[in-house]
């Protein structure tokens, strides 16, 4: 069996490994990188538009993201992270799109208002508090909030029509929201990496042996799907970027940093509007509050979306349970996945979120008559015959030890990488594809040490302004900032003038001049 030897493997052609690869060429051109994908096109697990919400998690509309203790205060640390990290994707879409890298913006993202919105008067109350948090944050500084019936009637017609009249409502809106097709922006990167030398995307192929050699490289194997041919790899870097798949590949590295990890596996499901006249008359991205028990990926929401180009409307997620941890996996992925180091912090998370068992049980036994019924929450007109049931993706949530060396779930995504850098796994689900840059400059920093140090460093801040510095302290940085991105990627327009590509161009140049 014949060696192939690259600089870097990316398994899985999803946003993350995507994002990585071209993080990689523009720092280092000479690069040899091989991607693997195990199914036969790009992006279509979870970074496929129809697989997730699509939307461009900043914190503006996700009440999950700003949590209310039990005094009544609401925190909104994580969400201002979280907005932080979004602004650093728009920073590197943009420059992609000035590049050539990226097609035209309105072929991956495109203006979509995000509004939370709450009924009942203790709802309306916490959204309230909420609303006077953020807005004295800069990050924040453009979100609205009204109780007026007839300005929510003007934000979302639909949601507002046919209420009960004398009902408490409350909502918040970004204007300059995102939906972004995923799925459409991984696949126009992987297409602009396929014209470069030194990139070779292999699909239907997956690792089916991961292994340290004496040296700092790895030998991988890997294996096509369709004839089972096997082929040998040695990286100097492997990414196990393959979404839910990822757990399994780092169990296999069988670095000291695996041990312990578990996986919680989540499918979801989507109502999705087959009425034209119904989709036309919605434009945005409507979130509300999650039930008793659900993940953060169940947060109900009305959502505007434009997936392979196409206007559609989604409702959902529904949540529900299975033991794949891809939606073109296997059922004992989960059983796969349990080892002497995991068993325990597994038990204890089954024995210690009692209510996310309920709500999944719930959610699994409901029929399309209580799916509606819950849309009719949100959209009081929807007719049954006008939705359609649709399968998204899976997303498995971290499993691990905590201080005390008991299991906890977590939420979030979380990078494991080995202590001298040569692998790295991205694991976990929410806020994920959003924040795809910030995860992958950890990544650099984290495995490429002495390479960032060496210059880098100053071609990332090329890519990415604001690298370096904190948009959650910055206030001007972060003006500036999205003041470009948000014209570069047609989500609003420059105040007061029209501006030509080429002045577009010039300010580029005059901004990268200014941030150093």
């Amino acid at each position: 069996m014949a060696t192939n030897k690259v600089d870097a493997l990316l398994v899985g052609s999803g946003v993350m490994s995507t994002t990585l690869a071209t993080l990689l060429k523009k720092l280092d051109s000479s690069l040899n990188i091989l991607m693997v994908e195990r199914l036969d096109q790009v992006a279509a697990e979870s970074t496929d538009g129809w697989n997730n919400a699509g939307t461009g998690h900043a914190g503006y509309c996700e009440l999950n993201y700003t949590p209310q203790s039990a005094d009544g205060d609401v925190a909104i640390e994580r969400a201002l992270t979280i907005n932080a990290n979004y602004e650093i994707s728009q920073q590197l879409w943009s420059s992609l799109v000035e590049s050539g890298d990226l097609p035209s913006p309105d072929q991956f993202i495109n203006s979509t208002p995000h509004i939370s919105f709450v009924w009942g008067k203790e709802n309306v109350e916490f959204l309230r508090k909420r609303y006077e948090k953020l807005k004295d944050h800069h990050l924040f500084a453009d979100i609205e909030y009204s109780e007026d019936t007839r300005t929510l009637t003007e934000w979302m017609p639909l949601v507002m029509g046919e209420r009960v009249d004398g009902e408490p409502v409350a909502a918040t809106r970004v204007a300059y929201g995102a939906d972004v097709d995923f799925g459409s922006l991984t696949r126009n990167m992987v297409a602009s990496l396929e014209k470069q030398n030194g990139f070779d995307l292999r699909l239907g192929h997956e690792v089916t042996a991961l292994k340290k050699n004496g040296g700092n490289n790895w030998h991988v194997t890997i294996k096509n799907r369709s004839t089972g041919k096997k082929e040998a790899i040695t990286a100097g870097f492997v990414f196990l970027g393959a979404g839910g798949g990822a757990l399994p590949l780092l169990q296999k590295s069988d670095i000291p940093e695996s041990k312990g990890y578990g996986g919680f596996p989540v499918s979801g499901q989507w109502l999705v509007c087959q009425n034209e006249d119904v989709i036309k008359q919605h434009h945005a991205k409507v979130y509300g509050k999650a039930a008793i028990g659900a993940p953060p990926m169940s947060v109900p929401h009305l959502d505007t979306r434009i997936i392979n180009g196409k206007p559609a409307l989604l409702f959902g997620p529904y949540a529900g349970f299975t033991t794949q941890f891809l939606k073109a996996g296997s059922r004992l992925d989960l059983l796969k996945s349990v080892s002497a180091n995991n068993l325990k912090p597994m038990i204890d998370v089954g024995l210690n979120n009692m209510d996310l068992t309920r709500y999944l049980i719930s959610e699994v036994m409901q029929s399309h008559k209580d799916r509606v019924a819950t849309l009719q929450q949100y959209l009081p007109s929807a007719k049954a015959e006008d939705w359609t049931l649709a399968h998204a993706g899976q997303r498995v949530q971290i499993i691990k030890k905590d201080e005390k060396g008991r299991g906890k779930l977590e939420f979030g995504t979380e990078l494991v990488a080995a202590e001298d850098g040569t692998l790295a796994a991205l694991l976990g689900a929410s806020p994920g594809a959003s924040v795809a840059a910030q995860a992958m400059i950890e990544v650099l920093e984290r495995c490429f040490r002495m390479r960032m140090d060496g210059g880098w460093k100053s071609k990332l801040k090329a890519l990415v302004p604001s690298y370096g510095e904190s948009l959650v302290d910055n206030a001007h940085l972060l003006q500036d900032i999205r003041r470009h991105t948000l014209t570069t990627l047609g989500l609003q327009a420059v105040a007061g003038k029209e501006t030509s590509g080429e002045t577009h161009h010039q300010e580029r140049q005059e901004q990268r001049r200014s941030f150093g």
